[in-house]
C-alpha cells in the first residue's frame, strides 16, 4: 500500500491533436512555447460537453495509475468566456482550479501582448475570482516575461487567488527568482535553475515542482535532483498532462524517469509524488498514510513500491482509493 498520488500540475481541459508534432520532436526538432496556439483554436471551437468528456476519460486513466488528487489548469481558451467555460468544468471534478489565462499571448494579441495581459489582469482575473483556488502565468521565452508575470501575478493575489508558476522550463531566465520574490506555493518545471535560484527558492518555502515527463517528451535537458534537494528544496513530481510537451497522466511512469534520468532515489521519488505533491497544493490532508489525514492509497500489485521504478511501462496498480472509497481497479486477466 502506499499513498494515493498528488498530480499538482495539469492541462486536462483541451481539445485537438497534436501528435504529429510529438513525431516532428521524436525526429530532432526542438520543442518551443509556440505550438499551445493550435491548441487553442480547436478548443474554442469544441463544446463543452466535448471538453469534459475528454477531461472525464483522462482523470480516468490516471486514477487507475494510482492518483487521487489532481490540480487543473485553464489556460487554453484565453479569452474570458473561455476560460470562465474551462473554470466551470474543473470545479466539477477537482478543488484544485488554477486559472492560468497567461499561459501564452493568443493570436489576436500578437501585436498587442501588453493588451492582452491588461485584459487577463482587468477582466479575466476579477470574472475568475471565486471560482478560481490558484493563478498561474507561463514565465518563458514566447510566453510572458518577468514583468508581465509579475503583474498578472499581483493582479491574482489581490483577488484572492494563490500563485504558482511556470517557470524556468526553456531557458534559464528570472521566472525562478520571481516566484520565491512573490511567494509562489510552486515552481513548477524548474529545469534551468542556478544555485542561486535554488537558495531563493528554499528560503522562500516555494516547492520545486518537476516534470519528468516533459523532459522525456520534449528532449529537454533533464536537471538533477541532487542539486535541488542539497539546497534544501521542497521537490515535488507532476506529470504535467497536455497534449503539447507531455501526454502522459501516468505519474509511475514519472516515477521512473525521475529515478532514471533525474537521479532521485527511489524512496525519493514516491516521496515527491506524494507528500511533495500534496505539499504543491499546501494540502496537510493528502500524500501520507496517517491518522488524521484522508484515506487515499492504492494498493500494488508488487512485493514493493520499489518495483514502480524497477519495472516501468508495467501495471503495478491494483486498486485505488479516495476518502476509503475504492475508485478504481486494474484486475489481473483470468
Amino acid at each position: 500500500m502506499i499513498p494515493g498520488f498528488v498530480d499538482s500540475h495539469n492541462h486536462l481541459v483541451f481539445a485537438g491533436d497534436r501528435s504529429a508534432e510529438f513525431a516532428a520532436r521524436v525526429a530532432g526538432e526542438p520543442y518551443s512555447a509556440g505550438g499551445i496556439a493550435t491548441t487553442v483554436a480547436a478548443t474554442r471551437e469544441a463544446s463543452e460537453e466535448e471538453l469534459e468528456a475528454n477531461l472525464v476519460r483522462l482523470l480516468g486513466e490516471a486514477e487507475r495509475s494510482g492518483t487521487t488528487t489532481f490540480e487543473i489548469k485553464t489556460g487554453y481558451g484565453l479569452t474570458l468566456d473561455d476560460e470562465l467555460r474551462a473554470l466551470r468544468i474543473i470545479n466539477r471534478h477537482t478543488e484544485e482550479s488554477t486559472l492560468m489565462a497567461a499561459h501564452v499571448v493568443p493570436p489576436e494579441y500578437l501585436d498587442n501582448p501588453d493588451g492582452y495581459v491588461d485584459l487577463v489582469i482587468e477582466e479575466i482575473i476579477p470574472a475568475a475570482a471565486g471560482q478560481a483556488k490558484w493563478i498561474d502565468v507561463f514565465c518563458e521565452e514566447g510566453a510572458f516575461t518577468v514583468e508581465q508575470a509579475e503583474r498578472i501575478i499581483t493582479a491574482g493575489k489581490g483577488h484572492g487567488l494563490r500563485p504558482r508558476l511556470h517557470a524556468n522550463q526553456l531557458t534559464a531566465g528570472g521566472a525562478l527568482q520571481l516566484a520565491a520574490r512573490t511567494g509562489c506555493v510552486s515552481a513548477d518545471h524548474a529545469t534551468f535553475a542556478s544555485d542561486e535560484d535554488l537558495a531563493a527558492l528554499a528560503a522562500a518555502g516555494t516547492v520545486v515542482t518537476l516534470l519528468p515527463g516533459v523532459e522525456f517528451s520534449t528532449r529537454q535537458p533533464y536537471p538533477d535532483a541532487r542539486r535541488y534537494f542539497a539546497a534544501g528544496a521542497t521537490v515535488a513530481i507532476a506529470s504535467d498532462c497536455n497534449p503539447g510537451s507531455c501526454f502522459t497522466n501516468s505519474i509511475p511512469f514519472c516515477i521512473a524517469v525521475a529515478v532514471r534520468d533525474m537521479r532521485f532515489t527511489v524512496d525519493q521519488a514516491v516521496w515527491a509524488a506524494t507528500a511533495g505533491g500534496a505539499r504543491a497544493l499546501d494540502r496537510a490532508d493528502i500524500g501520507r498514510l496517517t491518522v488524521g489525514a484522508r484515506a487515499d492509497f492504492s494498493i500494488l500489485d508488487a512485493p514493493s513500491y520499489r518495483h514502480l521504478a524497477y519495472r516501468p511501462g508495467v501495471q503495478l496498480i491494483a486498486k485505488v482509493y479516495r476518502a476509503g472509497e475504492q475508485i478504481a481497479a486494474n484486475q489481473p486477466a483470468s
